[in-house]
């Protein structure tokens, strides 16, 4: 199984980075990972968007195009997801209707340094997702509070509710994933 973790902050010691990171470390056995966070892509422009497109959009195109599942590990940004994320989601979720998004499995994981853990942006996530027809594993809701409080100095994930959470959840996905192929 292959899992394109995507990632909405573009930060490079990041949460969200620091917890995709996590997450490669502790997914199922037999499964690998691969992160992108979206920096190369241009704004989404459909003067762009042709039978050529920018080879940024094309990678990004191929790469969901060859994962099994996406999990999807954002910031909430004044109370939704970051333009960034956003970003690549337009891009990957062209053409409407049938692009590399559709009935891709998905799980949605969001962090916050407020107690909510992005719980308004994982909506809206969830929401941006189902306009794409790309399913969304909802259970369980996953959101991070205090997430800064939950990694050493090294960057490694230290909170062991949410270590063994993240593995958790991951086979969960993965197992879901299995079963609702794209």
């Amino acid at each position: 199984m292959k899992i394109l973790i995507c990632i909405g902050s573009l930060r490079a010691a990041s949460f969200s980075k620091k917890l995709a990171q996590a997450a490669e470390a502790l997914v199922p056995a037999g499964t690998s990972v691969e992160i992108v966070d979206g920096r190369d892509l241009p704004l989404y422009d459909q003067d762009l968007d042709g039978d050529e497109k920018p080879q940024a959009v094309q990678t990004l195109h191929d790469q969901v195009s060859g994962a099994d599942g996406l999990v999807f590990i954002t910031p909430e940004f004044n109370y939704g997801i970051p333009g960034s994320l956003k970003n690549l989601i337009d891009w990957a979720s062209r053409p409407a209707f049938n692009s590399p998004l559709k009935n891709r499995p998905s799980m949605v994981i969001t962090v916050s340094l407020a107690p909510t853990g992005g719980a308004r942006a994982h909506v809206q996530l969830s929401s941006v997702l189902s306009g794409t027809l790309t399913p969304v594993f909802t259970a369980p809701s996953f959101v991070v509070g205090g997430v800064h409080e939950k990694f050493g100095e090294d960057g490694e994930l230290t909170d062991a509710q949410t270590k063994a959470r993240l593995e958790r959840s991951l086979e969960a996905f993965a197992a879901w994933a299995k079963k609702n192929p794209a």
